[in-house]
């Protein structure tokens, strides 16, 4: 889609819901009781040096989303973006971006933030897009350190253990090196704060303790990270962990139970990434969209309990990860991403899924401490994505806007 068109109707948009989202973004997050919403946002959709390295010139997971075709009948494939396959790596794009997403009554991206023992990846979107946007101040940011193993799986083989590329677990200096980027990251006037403190998610916990070499050393490792914070002014780091990384490692002796581990590393909250990690599949090609969401709802009654601290409540849009599977192989169930689709996500039952959230969050959670995360802004390859396509156009970003622009 050609851009200035497109910046046209993205100006329309902002003028048709008669106000000045700007001033409502910031009344929004000052006034009390009020939720936050955090989306993620996955940055592969921008060129990278490893993956030029893996895949050749020019490659982005743009190329996935493309080649995409129905791999049973009645699935819908492929998913076309409405604004085009654009470069987020490009300031203007993010400008578009952020404006769009701040007048949905979102509040911030976070940011799957990749960091491995040889550094940074994906991280153009962050410092060259976001960063560079001539708007970045109307919409907060935050980190979630995705540490999770990175396997060449764009796209995965049925069958076979697909090749790993990048290790999540990494060791003391590289977690030094890291958290240098990373407080330089935090004195953005634009980071998401919770009590003044820097928001810093942690996607695999198990996986941090594992490369860190055990519980103490992973513990001293955010606290020399927090005692770093506080020389420049803030008054902690607000640690949280994605609840999908909150488990044990096999054999360890240092902690017995998981509310141990998360006050040995002194986490603050935790939250989710998607639904999926809660739920269970139909054992078919589709699974109904208010299944996942009744198993997720389960899940978050208790997870405040069960982990000893509070729960973000998550949002998720969808789930159909068959772009990333081989588009010649005979689709079949199986491991990730040979799953089960997730079908009926409307506009209309995922905007009953924000007021829930809004609900427990109301209920639950303190005035300052209400966040909702969304899975996501742009988790295309996922099926999972908020940014407008082709047949929903901005329904379900004017389902946020809906449900969190009033009072």
């Amino acid at each position: 889609m050609d851009r200035r068109k497109f910046l046209t109707g993205a100006a329309a948009l902002v003028a048709s819901t008669q106000f000045d989202w700007r001033l409502e973004a910031e009344q929004l997050r000052g006034r009390d009781g009020a939720c936050q919403v955090a989306a993620y946002y996955f940055g592969n959709y921008h060129q990278d040096a490893r993956n030029v390295k893996a895949h050749g010139p020019a490659w982005t997971e743009w190329n996935l989303v493309k080649s995409a075709t129905p791999r049973f009948p009645g699935e819908r494939q492929p998913r076309i973006p409405l604004w085009g396959y654009e470069d987020e790596s490009d300031p203007k794009v993010f400008e578009k971006k952020i404006a769009v997403a701040s007048a949905s009554k979102i509040d911030a991206f976070i940011f799957d933030w990749y960091w491995y023992k040889d550094g940074p990846f994906l991280e153009s979107v962050l410092t060259d897009g976001y960063l560079k946007a001539s708007n970045c101040r109307d919409l907060k940011f935050a980190v979630m350190w995705a540490n999770h193993d990175w396997f060449d799986i764009q796209p995965a083989k049925m069958g076979g253990e697909p090749t790993l590329q990048f290790a999540g677990g990494i060791g003391a200096e590289p977690f030094e090196a890291m958290v240098d980027r990373l407080l330089e990251l935090f004195q953005h006037p634009s980071y998401l704060l919770v009590d003044g403190c820097p928001y810093f998610s942690i996607y695999e916990v198990f996986r941090f303790v594992q490369g860190m070499g055990g519980v103490a050393q992973a513990a001293h490792a955010l606290d020399k990270m927090r005692e770093r914070a506080r020389a420049l002014g803030f008054p902690n780091i607000h640690v949280n962990c994605v609840t999908w990384g909150v488990k044990l490692l096999p054999g360890q002796s240092e902690v017995t139970n998981l509310p141990e581990l998360l006050d040995r590393l002194q986490v603050d909250s935790t939250t989710s990434y998607v639904w999926i990690h809660h739920a269970q599949f139909e054992k078919a090609f589709t699974t109904e969209y208010r299944d996942i969401q009744n198993q997720y709802e389960i899940y978050r009654a208790s997870a405040a309990k069960a982990m000893g601290r509070i729960y973000f409540p998550n949002v998720t849009v969808g789930w159909d990860s068959t772009p990333r599977t081989c588009q010649t192989d005979n689709y079949r169930l199986g491991d990730y991403p040979y799953t089960s689709v997730v079908i009926d996500n409307t506009p209309q039952a995922f905007k009953a899924a924000l007021e829930s959230a809004k609900s427990f969050a109301l209920a639950n959670l303190p005035p300052d401490k209400r966040l909702i995360t969304l899975n996501s802004w742009n988790e295309w390859t996922e099926g999972s994505y908020l940014e407008p396509d082709t047949v929903n156009g901005m329904a379900y970003l004017d389902a946020v806007r809906e449900v969190f622009g009033k009072a």
